[in-house]
């Protein structure tokens, strides 16, 4: 922690230490794939650090069928003659789907696992690959298909977390991906995001996702893993908002901290790519936002929920004056299409306001 200069009689007119609206980060392709690893909060996750509830059996059995997974993914890539015994019609021996499934609803740790079978994989961090199905998106995007497709097919793994249902553009696109993969050896692993208050949609989350990429249904093997249902409890409670003078004098006294009008933030969301957005925020400590406000349009919408989880990703603390960030979106984009990606975003924002408490003198 720094000091507030005392020369002056409001730390508020001074320049802030950063401000994300005056970057304009330009990431190198390769260090889009470089970075699909599992993100800093699950660095030290482990099968071993996995404590399954006594009372679900399912989790002990997700820790046993994917430990199992990991190490049969130690041999040779799966290409030439070994892709050919995976895939011909009548192979030689039965072998295991190259692809799992974690199916369940939030709060049963299917994130921790599948951090916990990029890690366990016996193969460098170079021939693994873990993201989100946005990040996953937005590599297509940045680099096109068939350098994606290019650019990936050498791993051993790819772990995509969150698998979007709700987007039927996007899971065409990226099936159409993993089909390419699977045929060159890649093995496969994904969760797919639930949604908050609907009773029960986790039962059915494997069926939807299987048919949702029925070309490759018969790689993956679901993985049910059953637990005690958050999304009962509806969305957090977001902490009371700050005032612009406390945002700007806590911005001042954290060293890099960043400060921002979320207006202006959100109009420069909409000038970089969503790839970039981890290097928006490259060396940042803290955001800072003033006057935050509802989003005003579902775009706008979906680029901050990007952002959302890249800094969620990196643990980075989000200190605001303005509305409480359970007001962000409207009540039709609640109960739209992509919903559950706003769900997510409040939850996650929310975690950083009460991370960024600390920052505020009290």
């Amino acid at each position: 922690m720094g000091t507030v200069s005392t020369s002056s009689p409001s730390p508020i007119t001074e320049a802030a230490p950063l401000s994300l609206c005056a970057r304009e980060p330009h990431v190198p392709a390769d260090r889009l794939v470089a970075e699909m690893v599992p993100p800093p909060r699950f660095d030290s996750v482990r099968f071993e650090t996995y404590v399954p509830d006594p009372k679900q059996p399912s989790q002990t059995e997700a820790v046993t069928v994917l430990s199992s997974f990991a190490a049969g993914l130690g041999g040779a890539h799966a290409t030439g003659s070994g892709r050919r015994r995976w895939f011909a019609k009548k192979p030689a021996a039965p072998v295991a789907p190259r692809g799992v499934y974690l199916d369940g609803g939030y709060g049963v740790g299917k994130t921790h696992l599948l951090a916990s079978l990029w890690h366990a994989t016996p193969a460098e961090p170079s021939l693994k690959a873990f993201g989100t199905f946005v990040e996953l998106t937005n590599l297509v995007g940045a680099l096109g298909f068939q350098q994606t497709v290019k650019t990936l097919s050498g791993h051993r793994l790819l772990c995509i977390d969150e698998f979007e249902l709700d987007d039927p553009g996007d899971t065409v696109l990226v099936s159409t991906l993993l089909g390419k993969l699977v045929d060159a050896g890649v093995a496969l692993a994904a969760t797919s995001n639930t949604l908050p208050g609907k009773l029960g949609e986790g039962r059915f989350a494997a069926v939807d996702f299987l048919r949702e990429i029925q070309g490759l249904s018969a790689h993956f093997r679901p993985l049910r893993i059953d637990g005690e249902d958050y999304r009962h409890r509806g969305l957090p409670e977001a902490p009371k908002p700050f005032s612009d003078e406390q945002v700007g004098k806590a911005a001042h006294a954290t060293e890099g901290a960043s400060l921002d009008t979320f207006p202006l933030l959100l109009e420069h969301l909409a000038r970089v790519h969503p790839s970039r957005y981890g290097g928006l925020t490259d060396g940042v400590r803290a955001v800072c936002l003033t006057d935050v406000r509802p989003v005003p349009d579902q775009s706008t919408a979906l680029r901050l929920v990007v952002l959302a989880d890249r800094l969620y990703d990196r643990e980075v603390p989000v200190l605001a004056s303005g509305l409480p960030f359970d007001q962000l979106f409207s009540e039709e984009m609640l109960k739209g299409g992509y919903r559950k990606k706003y769900f997510r975003a409040i939850s996650r924002l929310t975690a950083l306001a009460r991370d960024a408490k600390g920052l505020v003198d009290q």
